[in-house]
């Protein structure tokens, strides 16, 4: 999965968690809800100043934004897991099966 991607989970994921809507983002900062929406799919790409709007909008630190690690939702950390395993050549597959097996069993 690639950062655009990664950056824009995160934004939703943060904007849902404090309760504001795409569209009350998305007039707080000055821009289209539909590019809103894009960037939060991954298919924009937001300029910097853009991204500091967002961060200071939702009242956390720009790094907030960059902290992948934190995908909260379970449906989105999955399909995150599988875009990762499908971008992943032999090696990384036999070595990222055996460290879920590691945790799961």
């Amino acid at each position: 999965m690639d950062i655009k991607k990664l950056v824009g989970i995160r934004i939703g994921e943060i904007r849902n968690k404090k309760g504001i809507t795409q569209e009350d983002l998305s007039c707080k900062i000055d821009i289209n809800s539909k590019y809103l929406s894009s960037i939060e799919r991954g298919k924009e790409n937001p300029t910097l100043n853009t991204l500091i709007r967002i961060a200071e909008s939702l009242e956390v630190e720009l790094c907030e934004i960059f902290r992948f690690v934190q995908i909260e939702d379970p449906t989105k950390r999955k399909s995150l897991l599988i875009s990762l395993l499908d971008e992943a050549d032999g090696e990384q597959l036999k070595l990222a099966g055996k460290i879920l097996s590691a945790i799961i069993r």
